[in-house]
């Protein structure tokens, strides 16, 4: 194996990991395939392969860096960061401990509040509350799996009569539901490399809200890095971003999303350790938008995985 002293631009044998067993599948497929293509194209010899609880052989692949492309269970909550580190393999991203944190939405809000930020109210549901029946919220709520992404299950409720079913349909397929206050208003989401904080960009949907076919099927979707917002706010997006990602112990990347309300505040919603890389996905738009193009990206990334920085 080489080293990682070794020059900038040798070629590197890099691992890239997609599919998995999750909600978010078809994402990480299309995510993991641009990302071997552009790591292909910066020269390296790259594995690209599928992984599961049950077939981890990819792992057995002689390999410098790998590159998980995963989102949701098993990928990006821990569990394979955890195989990873007991194999000593380099990886990109954060580990174990950092992604499991970041991945259960409701430890994440607990951390966020221990830093005095702000995070929408919030309740969790899991089968033994289904006879409650209604929320001590005040309408409308969120509703949403506690530990997936992409806004897989995820209802925006109004109404007292439609709650019940929500919390149902969210429970019986994952077990636990993250009923959150409605925030009116603008989401800015954060990406951060590195140590680097990406410009913010806002999310506009023209949908009712920024659900999983907003973000990866629908291009009328709107991503403003100027969209009327004073650059003071901007920035505290930023700076609150960075804090939150070294409160969870996140490392190499993530992806930092908030809503700001009439009166500007931000309302924390969440942490991404594995975002997107689709031509969807935000953290290489905001790359993109500072100079840094797609397959430069990448390549930092792996960088950072091969000299443990």
């Amino acid at each position: 194996m080489t080293t990682p002293e070794a020059g900038q631009h040798e070629r590197l044998r890099v691992t890239v990991l997609r599919g998995g067993p999750s909600a978010e599948r078809a994402v990480s497929l299309e995510s993991g395939a641009a990302v071997a293509e552009a790591l292909r194209a910066c020269g390296h010899a790259v594995f690209a392969a599928d992984i599961s609880p049950d077939d981890l052989s990819a792992l057995d692949q002689p390999a410098d860096v790998i590159f998980p492309v995963l989102h949701g269970t098993f990928g990006e909550d821990g569990q394979l960061q955890q195989i990873m580190e007991e194999r000593g393999l380099r990886f990109v991203g954060s580990g174990s401990a950092a992604s499991a944190a970041a991945m259960d939405k409701i430890i994440s809000k607990q951390r966020v509040r221990a830093l005095g930020l702000a995070t929408p109210a919030y309740e969790e549901w899991t089968a033994a509350d289904r006879e409650v029946r209604a929320t001590r919220l005040e309408l409308p709520v969120v509703v949403k799996p506690a530990d997936q992404g992409s806004s897989v299950a995820t209802f925006v409720v109004r109404r007292n009569d439609d709650f019940a079913a929500a919390v149902d349909a969210v429970v019986s397929a994952f077990g636990r539901a993250l009923v959150e206050q409605f925030i009116s208003g603008d989401e800015l989401t954060v990406g951060i490399v590195g140590t680097q904080a990406l410009p913010t960009i806002c999310v506009r949907p023209r949908r009712a809200f920024y659900d999983y076919t907003a973000k990866y099927e629908d291009n009328a979707t709107e991503y403003l890095f100027d969209a009327g917002h004073p650059a003071a706010l901007l920035d505290e997006a930023q700076r609150k971003s960075c804090a939150v990602f070294e409160a969870l112990g996140c490392r190499h990347l993530a992806r930092v999303d908030w809503m700001v309300d009439k009166a500007g505040t931000l309302w924390f919603l969440e942490v991404n350790t594995i975002p997107g890389f689709t031509s969807h996905s935000l953290v290489p738009k905001a790359a993109a938008y500072v100079g840094v193009p797609f397959g430069e990206l990448v390549e930092r990334l792996v960088r950072m995985a091969w000299t443990n920085s």
